[in-house]
């Protein structure tokens, strides 16, 4: 369910203006359902979420990849592998030679059902990016529950038996979130210092961390109320805004679709339901965009944008400078 109180404290905004350049990137949230709650889900996914894509929605991503020249497509959820689609998606993705990239919690590799799919992302070269908040176990089971790093140093054990962060083909990338209300430290130093704890305690090889700050919205912003640090944290994230991020934010050059097919600049957006700025004023679905130029499209901003800008700057794809 969406919380509208962050929503409401977002959207008068003094946030630049940005304008859209060519389209790379499809995200598809394929949706809510997923074996773990984290507080810092933006999404409020959760094992009761039953918001499911359809397949005749699949099929117009598909239909979009080809007619647009889409080079990756970025699967999420919820766990986007307990999607029923998710693996004739892939490999009829990566039959078209796109990149795909599964966004994945790593547990979801051990739950019963879906033992096969590890081997089945390395089977067809699929990137996985395994959302890993710290290396000590006492902050991640903070964040995503009792049990979590554990099953999470399983599953990344697993994957590196496969090839992953081996094989240049098999590339395993980790994602941090900051526990609180507080900056992400620095990417590069993060990165090392994950690299030798990893290696280190288990063993574990994975090619980059991307370090991403945590969205003032949805569970997370609703926490930040209830502690009375929404203000703070909103302060502190416009102090720290880089003008330098601006012309490498995701947004450029990635649109969102949600379970339903609604078309956003970006995954955050969705989530607050800040539709596309388009001519008319309804949201757009994937079928009205199959052959339309986005190139140069204004974005819709709102305060929330100051997440992405602030201080090396934070996409899906981690930091975006140093």
């Amino acid at each position: 369910m969406l919380d509208t109180a962050p929503l409401l404290l977002l959207q008068a905004t003094d946030f630049p203006s940005i304008q859209r350049g060519r389209l790379t990137t499809l995200q598809a949230n394929l949706g809510y359902r997923c074996n773990l709650s984290c507080v810092h889900c933006h999404v409020n996914a959760g094992p009761k979420r039953t918001e499911m894509m359809s397949a005749e929605t699949i099929g117009l991503l598909l239909n979009f990849i080809e007619q647009q020249g889409i080079q990756t497509l970025d699967l999420t959820g919820g766990a986007p592998e307990m999607h029923p689609g998710f693996c004739d998606l892939v490999k009829t993705a990566r039959s078209m030679g796109v990149e795909v990239i599964d966004r994945c919690n790593l547990t979801i590799l051990l739950e019963p059902g879906f033992e096969h799919m590890a081997q089945f992302l390395a089977d067809h070269q699929v990137a996985v990016t395994a959302s890993l908040p710290c290396y000590l176990e006492e902050n991640v089971e903070q964040q995503r529950g009792k049990g979590v790093y554990d099953q999470s140093v399983i599953a990344l054990k697993r994957l590196n038996e496969l090839g992953y962060g081996v094989n240049p083909k098999l590339p395993l990338n980790l994602v941090y979130n900051p526990i609180g209300p507080v900056l992400p430290p620095s990417q590069n130093i993060l990165q090392s210092d994950y690299q030798r704890e990893l290696q280190e305690r288990f063993g574990i090889r994975f090619n980059q961390l991307f370090v991403i700050t945590n969205m003032p919205i949805n569970r997370f912003g609703s926490v930040l109320l209830s502690h009375g640090q929404f203000d703070d944290y909103m302060q502190l994230l416009k102090a720290n805004f880089s003008q330098d991020n601006m012309d490498t934010v995701m947004c450029r050059e990635l649109i969102s679709v949600d379970w339903q097919g609604q078309v956003y600049d970006c995954d955050f957006n969705q989530m607050l339901k800040a539709s596309m700025i388009m001519t008319d004023r309804r949201t757009p679905h994937i079928k009205d965009l199959l052959d339309q130029d986005l190139n140069g499209l204004s974005i819709r901003v709102g305060d929330h944008c100051y997440a992405c800008t602030a201080g090396q700057g934070s996409s899906c794809g981690g930091a975006l400078h140093e």
